[in-house]
């Protein structure tokens, strides 16, 4: 058996891999958070729009907010916004250095 890193949905999953069959065994913390992600991947969240000063800030549900921070355990507070298209904004979370 020799260990690696799975990525799948976007996710790296600690596993080990067979030499002779090849089948990967995947760590069982880490299919439980990728049970996690794929429970709120697909949500859809109504959030409010406020005003604050000369700005507008929404609120990010908590059970993403705890995802993220449990995933990436040094999670930045400084995110990225980025106006995609028309009724489209992305925001990213700054998780490890130099990578937005």
């Amino acid at each position: 058996m020799q260990k690696t890193i799975v990525k799948k949905n976007g996710l790296e999953l600690r596993a080990v891999i067979c030499n002779k069959c090849k089948d990967q065994i995947i760590h069982p913390a880490d299919l439980n958070s990728m049970e996690n992600f794929n429970q709120i991947k697909d949500k859809k969240y109504d959030v409010k729009l406020r005003v604050v000063g000369n700005s507008h800030a929404i609120s990010i549900p908590k059970e993403i907010v705890e995802f993220i921070q449990h995933q990436e355990k040094m999670m930045d507070d400084m995110v990225r916004l980025c106006f995609e298209d028309m009724n489209k904004l992305s925001l990213r979370f700054h998780t490890r250095e130099g990578e937005w």
